[in-house]
């Protein structure tokens, strides 16, 4: 597994750990190396690779775009290939941030992609990468807006500056389906059971960021009232999807629970 330090990875080897035998290369392969990665593969001759590093920033991105597709695209590249070599299935979590949010409706697995910025078109290109040098065993797993316990998020910065501030300025104008990597986690490893391709894995539902950011007080006990701004008016260099809901259509696939009952359960843990 690459990226298991990060907090999908540790929701993940979580999982996996009680039931199977788990290898992290967080800090011992560069995934930019494809030789580096071919040599990672003959020594653990995995069964299943499941690939979570990735360039995440996604404003850092859009300054930076040659070293965001070197890590998402070039990096899954050499997963890929080094997966394929052992006819290892591989497992590559990506984005809604490959649709430009313009359909008007949740999008399902074979919509179009049409990125509006370096981040989301870096993902892409790791898709294809992927499914084009992987194709008998690559699987991605598209995913939305994700919070848990082991990193940094909107849900948990929400709870912060909720109890710190009477008001906070939230984004009202971008809708998409918040997803606790713990739900996530099972839904990765299902994965492995299904034909390859592209699923959709993100929480039931879909929410705006203000509404999220409503609801994380209203299941925390939170006296802050949200004010609705529009993303022109945060003035991030990266442009986002305005409404890129993630529908679940494939026959058999997993299907993540509502996004709201999720976050209710993820606060009550966590508190």
């Amino acid at each position: 597994m690459t990226g298991a330090a990060g907090m999908l990875g540790r929701d993940l080897v979580a999982h996996l750990a009680p039931r199977h035998e788990v290898t992290a290369v967080d800090l011992d392969v560069d995934v930019t190396d494809a030789g580096a990665v071919r040599a990672c593969a003959r020594e653990t001759r995995p069964e299943a690779v499941f690939h979570l590093a990735a360039w995440t920033d996604v404003d850092g991105a859009e300054a930076h775009e040659e070293a965001a597709a070197a890590v998402n695209a070039t990096g899954t590249a050499n997963v890929a290939d080094a997966s394929a070599a052992l006819g290892a299935a591989l497992v590559l979590p990506s984005t809604d941030y490959v649709f430009d949010g313009c359909a008007g409706r949740a999008y399902a697995e074979d919509d179009e992609p049409a990125p509006l910025g370096a981040y989301g078109r870096t993902k892409l290109a790791g898709e294809r990468a992927a499914l084009a040098r992987h194709p008998g065993g690559a699987r991605v797993a598209r995913t939305a807006w994700l919070y848990g316990a082991a990193g940094r998020n909107f849900v948990d910065t929400m709870r912060r500056l909720g109890a710190e501030r009477e008001e906070v300025a939230v984004v009202d104008d971008q809708e998409g389906s918040p997803t606790w990597t713990r739900d996530l986690a099972p839904a990765l490893e299902a994965l492995l059971d299904l034909p390859p391709g592209v699923y959709h894995t993100a929480g039931a539902g879909s929410v705006t960021w203000a509404g999220l950011a409503e609801a994380v007080f209203a299941e925390a006990g939170i006296a802050c009232a949200v004010r609705r701004v529009t993303t022109a008016e945060l003035g991030r260099p990266a442009p986002r999807p305005a409404f890129a809901p993630l529908a679940s259509t494939r026959a058999g696939a997993p299907r993540l629970r509502p996004w709201r009952e999720a976050l209710r359960d993820y606060i009550m843990e966590t508190a």
